[in-house]
């Protein structure tokens, strides 16, 4: 995947794991994908999460749902699984595995780093990552343990400082405020409860897809 398809891929980033349904996870990202949703990342990581082979058996019915929509399928945090089932790639944060392991284990699939600050980025980008989530950029409940608010203000250093790499902004989005995102800097907007907890997933992915392209 080129640096300009990944950056298409990044505009609607949907993530979601089984907790963070209200229905099926299957029948959410089926409703996420037909509203226009453009990556999904499985992000089966709370405190009532799926394991062993229920978390496997999700995940590959999850990633069939993508490959038909023709969209990337990125797992979180577990290479494991990623690597077990061919995933399209892997995303990490800055408590998981050193980036630079992770993509001598993954290769050419796609990495996504989780990165707060300029420093981060930098060993990041050396590290071999395909894009970077900034954020919290607004405030969030789905993350426990998120880090502090931020805004757009690191995007807009990132940029500032001539990162050219993908950016996908994460945290408290929704279509109400995801111009402001795109705005500052970041090729796309990804979320978890803004679609996976709405009564109406394809709606509310619409929705957000179309304040993204609106203001691409």
């Amino acid at each position: 995947m080129s640096v300009n398809e990944l950056r298409d891929a990044l505009k609607v980033y949907f993530i979601m794991g089984s907790s963070n349904c209200q229905n099926k996870p299957s029948e959410v990202l089926s409703e996420a994908i037909v509203g226009g949703i453009t990556c999904f990342q499985f992000r089966e990581k709370s405190k009532d999460t799926l394991s062993g082979k229920e978390k496997y058996a999700l995940a590959e019915e999850l990633q069939f749902l993508c490959r038909q929509a023709k969209i990337p399928f990125i797992v979180n945090d577990d290479i494991d699984l990623a690597l077990a089932i061919n995933a399209d790639g892997v995303h990490i944060g800055q408590e998981d595995e050193p980036a630079l392991m992770v993509k001598e284990k993954i290769k050419d699939k796609i990495l996504g780093v989780s990165v707060h600050n300029f420093e981060e980025a930098t060993m990041a980008m050396k590290a071999g990552a395909d894009y970077f989530g900034v954020g919290p950029i607004f405030p969030t409940k789905t993350k426990a343990d998120a880090k502090e608010v931020q805004g757009v203000k690191i995007i807009q250093e990132l940029r500032a400082k001539g990162m050219m790499i993908p950016i996908v902004g994460i945290g408290g989005i929704t279509s109400k405020n995801a111009a402001i995102v795109i705005e500052g800097g970041a090729d796309g907007v990804s979320v978890i409860s803004a679609i996976s907890q709405d009564e109406n997933p394809q709606k509310a992915a619409a929705t957000l897809k179309e304040k993204v392209m609106l203001t691409s």
